[in-house]
């Protein structure tokens, strides 16, 4: 693989911030927009509650929710994606109640909502919780600020109780908050549109309420895990690749993993340039939240360490039946792959060969995709769909780099 890729605009940013629109009165315009299918969906649901949506050249979109006509978004698109439950912070926040049906997205562990709940409580919300959605609405004494103290550090929970928090009277306290790049994205975006929060990237976040939110233009920032899988594919596969777009801060937590794989990293003011000649050694890894490595790195990182030498050992600390999802299709392209409860012991192998396959997630998909680029012979990856909810123009750019991979339709 050589050449360069550009990074989109991070996945998990855009599937809150867009959402976050909802709390503004007035138009705004978000730029470095992924054109990725969770973002087609979320933009569907916006449309159809009232709020005008603009596409824009340059991956810019415009959004005025100024008019926004419903709070119940319909359940239909509704359950095509996990990040959906941020229109309950959103839509409880301005409205003061809301009517969601429960996320879908995929299914790679089970990841209840409890400490969202728990938070909107916090707030002074009653829900009205099913098997099938959440109903929001003010209590008693209505909605304000308050302590919340989350239970595990979720990264979704902060991000919706920041958004539920925004418009309400009194101060918000988010205590063991989780600190995600993208969660300092969200609270960037909405200071800019005039909201009073901070803390945002350590574990308590203060959110002081405001009358409202005015318009305004943002730029959502690189996404660490699309920058960290062509990272990770180049070291598997072997080249000299430049990775433009990307804040390499937010990349150590993966850069230093694949540095002490024997890859070659070079860091610059937006750029990573990684040189590999595919012969990677062991190394241990376990998923943490940030700044620890990234869950949705797992299975990529994986990969590398099917191809290395020696006994590599990868423990899964944030959702532990995630191997489920990829670890069967590696062994059958070859790969030596033992599961002890939450840790993946990996027997590096020289090479694997090609099967057909089937992605059962998105990070999954994309390991698998990593995987077919380093393995002899032909790859064939089923449920592409899952891969093309996170990564945009993947073929494109991954041919660009020199792969041969193509989709197929059927």
């Amino acid at each position: 693989m050589r050449g360069s890729v550009t990074i989109s605009g991070a996945k998990n940013a855009a599937v809150a911030i867009l959402p976050a629109a909802i709390l503004i009165e007035g138009k705004c315009r978000v730029e470095n927009v992924p054109d990725i299918s969770d973002v087609r969906v979320i933009l569907t649901i916006l449309q159809d509650l009232g709020v005008v949506v603009e596409k824009l050249p340059g991956g810019a979109v415009t959004l005025d929710a100024t008019y926004i006509r419903s709070t119940k978004p319909n359940p239909e698109f509704v359950k095509k994606m996990r990040a959906s439950y941020y229109l309950m912070g959103a839509l409880l926040s301005r409205f003061g109640q809301a009517d969601v049906a429960l996320p879908g997205g995929c299914n790679f562990a089970n990841r209840p909502i409890d400490q969202h709940i728990k938070g909107f409580k916090a707030l002074g919300a009653k829900v009205d919780e099913t098997d099938e959605y959440v109903r929001l609405c003010a209590g008693e004494n209505g909605l304000c600020g308050n302590r919340v103290s989350l239970d595990v550090v979720s990264v979704g929970a902060t991000m919706n109780i920041i958004m539920a928090a925004t418009l309400l009277p009194g101060q918000t306290i988010i205590e063991n908050a989780a600190k995600e790049p993208h969660i300092v994205d969200l609270a960037n975006f909405l200071n800019t549109m005039g909201a009073d929060i901070s803390g945002a990237g350590t574990d308590t976040i203060k959110i002081r309420g405001v009358q409202k939110l005015t318009g305004g233009t943002y730029a959502i920032i690189p996404d660490q895990i699309e920058a960290g899988t062509y990272l990770a594919a180049v070291a598997a596969v072997g080249g000299d690749v430049l990775v433009k777009n990307v804040i390499p801060k937010h990349m150590e937590c993966i850069t230093s993993k694949l540095e002490e794989m024997g890859a070659s990293i070079q860091n610059f003011d937006d750029s990573i340039r990684i040189v590999s000649n595919g012969n990677l050694t062991c190394t241990t890894v376990k998923t943490r939240p940030y700044p620890g490595f990234p869950t949705d790195m797992q299975a990529q990182i994986c990969v590398c360490m099917t191809l290395a030498d020696g006994v590599s050992k990868l423990t899964e600390n944030v959702y532990e039946t995630r191997f489920f999802g990829y670890c069967n299709e590696l062994t059958a392209m070859g790969a030596d792959i033992q599961i002890n409860g939450k840790t993946a012991v990996v027997t590096g192998t020289p090479r694997l060969s090609g099967a057909s396959v089937t992605a059962k997630d998105l990070r999954a998909g994309a390991a698998l995709i990593i995987a077919g680029l380093s393995a002899r012979g032909t790859t064939y990856v089923d449920n592409i769909h899952y891969v093309e909810r996170g990564y945009e123009q993947l073929i494109e750019k991954m041919t660009a780099l020199g792969a041969d991979i193509q989709r197929i339709e059927e």
